[in-house]
């Protein structure tokens, strides 16, 4: 439905785009010089034929019926992986199923779960609480919530020296979010490109690249995959 209300609305976006073009044209034609006019109608075309674009293609996930997991792991690959932070895919947390991403980092450990939404879904926060489309969402804070702080006693149980906190992130994949990412329910709500900019300016914990390695190994041998235990090397 969604693909089918895209095509017929081609018609419709492509004169906006002209007018909004053409407007542009005339105005600073008349105000500046013609060439800036027609500079500045190309660029206002080319701005409304990415926001289109960008809209589109944020879509694609939720599209395609998947949940975001694999397309989150391509983006942590290619950004904070190499920034020093460590990563593990699809984790077993004992008594709450499978994880989609643990991120550990020189600011913090976080649990992220992906999910994707129509592009006209609102993902808002009221009092401290997380709202989707007006509805609370007792049952994914819980989740999550529960979640992360069972990956935190595991983690902390394999490790020598000290607890750990473990943060709930939820990645939206289309859909609105306010503001672009908040926390709710004690859940960072963001878009997975604001993602990447969390961690270093909200800082949960200081861990040294030493200690970063001390609590992946402790997550490779607590969070098994698929139910699997590991043995100490």
């Amino acid at each position: 439905m969604f693909e089918e209300l895209w095509l017929r609305e081609r018609k419709s976006r492509l004169r906006n785009r002209a007018i909004i073009a053409g407007m542009t044209l005339i105005v600073c034609g008349y105000l500046v010089s013609p060439l800036f006019g027609v500079l500045a109608g190309a660029v206002a075309g080319g701005i409304d034929a990415a926001v289109h674009w960008w809209r589109y293609h944020s879509a694609s996930v939720w599209r395609r019926g998947l949940r975001g997991e694999e397309r989150m792991a391509r983006i942590l690959r290619w950004t904070l992986e190499r920034r020093g932070y460590r990563t593990l895919h699809q984790r077993l947390v004992p008594g709450h199923g499978t994880i989609d991403t643990l991120l550990v980092g020189p600011t913090g450990i976080w649990l992220i779960d992906n999910q994707a939404y129509h592009p006209d879904t609102e993902i808002t926060e009221h009092g401290g609480r997380l709202f989707i489309d007006d509805r609370t969402q007792s049952q994914l804070v819980k989740r999550l919530n529960e979640t992360a702080r069972q990956a935190a006693e595991s983690l902390s149980s394999r490790l020598v020296a000290g607890e750990v906190t473990v943060t709930p992130v939820l990645a939206v994949h289309g859909g609105k979010v306010r503001r672009g990412r908040f926390v709710a329910d004690g859940i960072v709500v963001t878009t997975p490109w604001r993602l990447l900019r969390w961690p270093a300016r909200n800082p949960t914990a200081e861990l040294s690249p030493k200690r970063v390695e001390e609590v992946w190994r402790a997550a490779v041998h607590s969070l098994p995959i698929g139910g699997r235990t590991m043995t100490d090397a």
